[in-house]
């Protein structure tokens, strides 16, 4: 039981100690103790058990300045951690004591612990000066004593008390005197009467000696000279006077006002004030004594940031002979007000800075000074505008300008920086300085064209050297970086497209730009059947290093002119077509002789030929019309206005004759207009004879959109001997007309099959090799020239079809003579077909 009770008993008693010492523990280790010393057994001095300093986290919470030393984590001893000065921590402070927290957890406890550092004696006396020099007259009485300026010793209590001896001598003793107000006095007493005429000198050594064990000294020699004269020396009231002066008083305020006695009477009485040493001694020139009434005014300004106090020795000599004098000093404190704005100063700068200039690059080196103290000299600086710069402190005064920001100088070619310094006095002074920082360019923008595409019209037959457009690159940097040169790019996609079996040229055979101006030109005259759209890339590189380029296209589209007329084509499948040639508007060109059988009896409208024409232009240049120019009047036969077929006009009758002979004008919608001549004869037999000279046909050459034959016309020996093997062949009419049905029946089952699929749209064909544009109409079909449909090789990529639709520019002239009444409505606008013809990889 007795060993339960005895931990219980032991916590009571420490928390009844705890609670009578008001809660706080007290430690005290002499200075300069090796590290590792221990200082106390915190955990145990705190009640804590075993184990309980580490479970609990018992950690030690230094205030104010550094505590050298710790808790040890496993035992809870408070041990010393690094050296201890009891001078560097609390200077002449007697007791020195360091607050401590502790702190523990689970609960949650704080714990107040003093440690008090107590001092060693390792600090000697030290006098001011090694000699000391001194005037005293002989006729002193004994007992007179001179004042003299102890020794000082660093450390405290009995360490620094000092004791004084001095040489042996029969005239002098010391006469040490303490004051726990004041610093001791120390003088030195005369204890025999002087004579000069015997001893005109004294040499003694004045040694002090603190109180520490063991006891360290130091010493000063004392030279006294003797003087013959006076018997009273005067005597200051105070021997130190402090005063308090702010820096900013004015010229003329009174400082102070020193106040001596001299007991002697007459001259010997009288006393005169002078300054016999004044430090620092420049304040010689900021202060004035008045010689009588012991007076001393400001006659110059203070600067606390210059001087923070002035000592000034002041004597006071009587008129006796030989005179004697009073000593006492005038300590005057200079008090700092805030009168001094920030300084900031550029120390270096590196400009330009170059606009590619990483961030955090360094601009500039600042330094920043206030010459106050405290409060009014702390500075805080700020650099205005806030972005692209910043200030980054390096250390005390000093700030680095930054770059915090990525700079552009073709937005901002340059910027004025000021940095602002702020004080912290009432009211803070402020200063700044400005900072120029340009920016210089590098080659960081390629050249920009104004537009991506350029289209570009331009008609053929131009004259070569011909301007066609002209271009223009905008480069924002400067110099050479943004100096821009012209060309055309060689291998980046350019090409030309025309007709079929053109081959593919260079762009730069065409054209050429202007290096400077950006101007292209032709280099020869362009031909619309030969090219009519040349796309290319023009290329602007500035003279930058690395030089940057931009492109842009350029795509050139050849306008047709009526060069072309219209030229007839060879029936299908046959032998060598007509020939035909041009002619003017005025008048039909050479005409080729075609020749067709059609039945008498033969209603109005049935198709007896067609006429196949093209022509080498576009749009309305080769939108082709036929005109019937012989026979004139009202014929058997008329030929559709924009199909080229020839039907009957009415029934064919006997009295029409066996062959009609037709002049047919294929004219074009140019300005002027363009035409060709072609001859067809038509021969008339009976019905058995055309079908039969219709399946013969058939079976030679491709038949015609109506089914009747179409052949060059070989003469009138050929017709006869067509005739009479017709006539042989009459019995068998019969077979030829069933033979003729089933084929018949079987075509118009793959026309049906052909016009679900594709009538009655338009076809766009187009591939690697020539492409026909078929349009529908009422009258038949609209066939586009062989060569509108173009190939246009371009870059690299997936393949593109592009339809542009021209306008015309001029309308449609009505078709002439009786045909009139077929007119049809005016045509589609000029369709034009781009084929990318670069096939995917």
């Amino acid at each position: 039981m007795g060993v339960c009770w005895g931990p219980v008993v032991r916590v009571l008693v420490l928390q009844a100690a705890w609670a009578l010492g008001g809660g706080q523990v007290r430690y005290s280790v002499p200075e300069e103790a090796k590290a590792g010393t221990v200082v106390g057994r915190l955990a145990q001095d705190l009640g804590l058990e075993a184990g309980e300093p580490e479970a609990r986290r018992l950690r030690l919470v230094a205030q104010g300045r550094r505590a050298s030393v710790e808790v040890s984590g496993a035992s809870g001893a408070l041990v010393v951690s690094s050296r201890l000065d009891r001078e560097e921590l609390c200077g002449k402070s007697a007791p020195c004591a360091l607050r401590l927290e502790v702190l523990v957890e689970r609960p949650l406890r704080v714990f107040h612990v003093e440690l008090e550092v107590t001092d060693i004696n390792d600090n000697a006396p030290l006098f001011p000066a090694a000699r000391r020099n001194l005037s005293l007259p002989e006729n002193n009485p004994p007992g007179s004593r001179f004042p003299l300026e102890g020794a000082s010793d660093a450390d405290v209590g009995a360490n620094a008390q000092l004791s004084y001896t001095l040489s042996p001598s029969e005239h002098f003793g010391l006469d040490l005197q303490r004051s726990e107000e004041y610093r001791e006095s120390l003088f030195l007493v005369l204890a025999k009467p002087l004579d000069r005429e015997t001893v005109p000198v004294h040499r003694l050594l004045l040694t002090a000696r603190d109180g520490g064990r063991p006891s360290l000294t130091g010493t000063v020699e004392l030279v006294i000279s003797v003087l013959d004269a006076n018997d009273n020396a005067p005597q200051f009231n105070q021997s130190v006077y402090k005063v308090q002066v702010p820096e900013s008083a004015a010229e003329g305020t009174l400082v102070a006002r020193v106040n001596a006695t001299d007991p002697d009477v007459g001259s010997n009485g009288e006393m005169t004030f002078t300054a016999s040493n004044t430090f620092p001694p420049k304040g010689l020139n900021l202060f004035v004594l008045n010689p009588k009434t012991g007076e001393i005014r400001l006659t110059g300004a203070l600067d606390f940031e210059d001087v923070r106090s002035y000592e000034i020795q002041i004597e006071a000599t009587d008129k006796g002979t030989p005179p004697l004098s009073g000593h006492c000093k005038v300590v005057v404190e200079v008090v700092d007000v805030n009168d001094n704005a920030p300084e900031v100063w550029v120390t270096s700068l590196s400009v330009p800075v170059p606009e590619d200039a990483a961030v955090g690059t360094v601009v500039a080196l600042l330094s920043v000074s206030d010459r106050d103290s405290g409060a009014n000299g702390r500075v805080r600086c700020a650099v205005w505008p806030a972005a692209p710069f910043g200030l980054v402190a390096t250390f005390a005064g000093s700030y680095s300008l930054v770059l915090r920001e990525a700079l552009d100088r073709e937005r901002v070619p340059e910027y004025e920086v000021e940095v602002r310094a702020e004080d912290g006095g009432a009211p803070p002074l402020r200063a700044s300085r400005g900072v120029r920082v340009p920016v210089s360019d590098v080659n960081d923008n390629a050249p920009a064209f104004a537009q991506a595409v350029y289209t570009v019209l331009a008609r053929e037959n131009n004259a070569a050297g011909a301007e066609l457009a002209r271009l223009w690159a905008r480069d924002p940097d400067e110099a050479g970086n943004g100096r821009v040169s012209y060309s055309v790019a060689e291998g980046g996609g350019g090409g030309a497209a025309g007709a079929a079996g053109v081959g593919w040229r260079a762009a730069s055979s065409y054209v050429s730009v202007d290096a400077e101006s950006g101007r292209l030109w032709a280099l020869q005259p362009l031909d619309y059947e030969e090219l009519q759209v040349l796309q290319f890339e023009v290329r602007a590189v500035d003279a930058g290093e690395p030089p940057l380029c931009g492109n842009a296209t350029v795509q050139l589209f050849v306008v047709d002119e009526n060069d072309n007329a219209p030229a007839l084509l060879a029936p299908a499948g046959g032998g060598p077509g007509p020939g035909a040639a041009g002619s003017s508007a005025s008048g039909p060109g050479s005409s080729g002789a075609l020749w067709a059988w059609a039945a008498w009896g033969a209603p109005a409208g049935q198709v007896v030929a067609k006429i196949r024409a093209v022509d080498a232009d576009s749009g309305y240049n080769a939108w082709l019309r036929y005109e019937l120019w012989e026979p004139r009047g009202k014929g058997p036969f008329r030929v559709g206005l924009y199909s080229g077929e020839v039907s009957t006009a009415r029934a064919l009758e006997e009295a029409d004759g066996p062959r009609q002979r037709l002049v047919i004008v294929v004219r074009d919608h140019g300005e002027p207009a363009r035409s060709a001549t072609a001859t067809l004869s038509v021969s008339l037999v009976e019905g058995g004879e055309a079908a039969l000279a219709a399946a013969g046909s058939s079976s030679s050459s491709s038949s015609s959109s109506s089914g009747a034959g179409l052949r060059p016309a070989a003469g009138a020996e050929g017709g006869a001997a067509a005739a009479a093997a017709a006539a042989a062949a009459a019995t068998n009419v019969w077979l030829v007309v069933a033979i003729c049905a089933v084929s018949s029946l079987f075509l118009l089952a793959v026309v049906l099959y052909g016009a679900s699929r594709w009538a009655p749209r338009a076809a766009v064909l187009s591939g690697r090799g020539p492409a026909t544009l078929v349009c529908a109409s009422e009258v038949g079909s609209w066939s586009y020239s062989q060569r509108q449909s173009r190939s246009l090789c371009v870059a690299d990529g997936a393949g593109k079809s592009d339809l542009m639709v021209f306008s015309p520019n001029f309308p449609l002239p009505p078709p002439p003579g009786p045909a009139a009444k077929e007119t049809q409505p005016e045509p589609p606008a000029l369709l034009d077909t781009v084929v990318d013809c670069i096939p995917r990889p």
